[in-house]
C-alpha cells in the first residue's frame, strides 16, 4: 500500500466558522460532524478536521493547496471579494500582491485563527 496523508487536525477557536471559512474560499463543502471534528475534504482525499481549541492560544500552522490556473482564478477572486488581505510571501511582507514562483502563481492569506493558507499553481522547484 502506498503511504498517503489522510487527514490532519486544525485547531480553531470556533471550529464551525473556521471550517466554513476554508470551504467557502476554496469552493468546497463542510462535511457532517464526526466525533468532535468538522471535516473539510480536499478533492485529493485529504481531510482537514477542524477541532475546538482548549481556549488557549493557537499556534499558527501553514496549509498549502496546489491548484489549477482556473481554480486559482476562482479562489483568488473569492479572497478579493471577501476583502481579505493577501500576500505574495509567507512572511507577510509583500502585501496585496501574488507571486510568480516557478512560472506559476501563488498567494497567502490568514484564516480566522491565524493559520497561514496558501494557493499555488506550480509545485515548488518545478521551475519555468
Amino acid at each position: 500500500m502506498t503511504i498517503q496523508l489522510n487527514h490532519t487536525i486544525v485547531a480553531a477557536q470556533d471550529k464551525k466558522a473556521s471550517a466554513q471559512f476554508l470551504a467557502d474560499i476554496l469552493g468546497l463543502e463542510v462535511g457532517p460532524q464526526y466525533g468532535p471534528f468538522l471535516p473539510v475534504e480536499i478533492p485529493n482525499g485529504v481531510t482537514l478536521d477542524y477541532a475546538a481549541s482548549d481556549g488557549g492560544p493557537i499556534t499558527p500552522q501553514h496549509y498549502a493547496f496546489l491548484v489549477s490556473e482556473d481554480e486559482f482564478d476562482a479562489i483568488f477572486g473569492r479572497i478579493k471579494d471577501a476583502g481579505l488581505t493577501y500576500w505574495a510571501d509567507p512572511q507577510h511582507k509583500i502585501v496585496n500582491e501574488i507571486n510568480t514562483n516557478d512560472g506559476g502563481r501563488g498567494a497567502y492569506w490568514d484564516d480566522p485563527n491565524g493559520h497561514i493558507l496558501e494557493i499555488f499553481t506550480r509545485p515548488y522547484g518545478s521551475g519555468a
